[in-house]
């Protein structure tokens, strides 16, 4: 088995180093049988994925099939974006057809008798946390209207007048839009809901 390893520490400062965390993987990598070939190591917050490079790269080689198990530390190394995303990370390898192995966590290993288990778990989990995130998006706007605000978009204070008249002298939308500051949609949108 090829093995990936992925690391990550929260600062850029030297405070914390992902060797320790490397050192380990390595050691557990020789002791499986598993040829190393890849290691990926972030220094930034594991809230942002995008913000990761290493694991961009990560995920790149993984959907090349460059390796063939990821190995890492512990599930808040590989993300903390939230159980949702966490899973949608996981699956995203599974469809690669890469497994994962969490060194600090044996049962989070989809090599192992414990993988649909866990899976299952996890997507629970992400199943309440969707909700959870639904019932505070509910609860917030229900406040918001309570306390009069409006919600939606802002509404587009145009010259509708205008708009029509530059349209019936031959104005392309573009044109338009860039006369009157208003985006080329909003512009189709305004003179289709005129012309009704």
């Amino acid at each position: 088995m090829r093995v990936a390893l992925y690391s990550r520490v929260s600062t850029k400062d030297g405070r914390q180093d992902a060797e320790n965390q490397l050192g380990q993987l390595r050691e557990f990598a020789t002791q499986q049988g598993w040829e190393l070939t890849h290691e990926f190591v972030d220094h930034e917050s594991g809230s942002r994925s995008d913000r990761r490079p290493q694991f961009q790269l990560m995920f790149t080689l993984a959907s090349q099939r460059k390796f063939d198990i990821l190995l890492f530390w512990s599930l808040d190394r590989l993300s903390r974006e939230g159980v949702l995303q966490t899973l949608t990370h996981l699956n995203r390898l599974a469809s690669y057809g890469i497994a994962f192995r969490s060194f600090t966590e044996q049962y989070l290993d989809s090599c192992g008798i414990f993988r649909d288990a866990i899976i299952s778990i996890m997507a629970t989990l992400a199943k309440q946390e969707r909700l959870r995130i639904s019932e505070r998006t509910v609860a917030g706007l229900k406040v918001a209207r309570l306390k009069g605000k409006r919600l939606g978009r802002p509404r587009i204070a145009a010259d509708i007048a205008a708009i029509t008249q530059l349209r019936d002298s031959g104005a392309t939308l573009q044109q338009i839009s860039d006369q009157t500051g208003i985006s080329v949609s909003s512009v189709f949108n305004l003179l289709r809901r005129s012309a009704v």
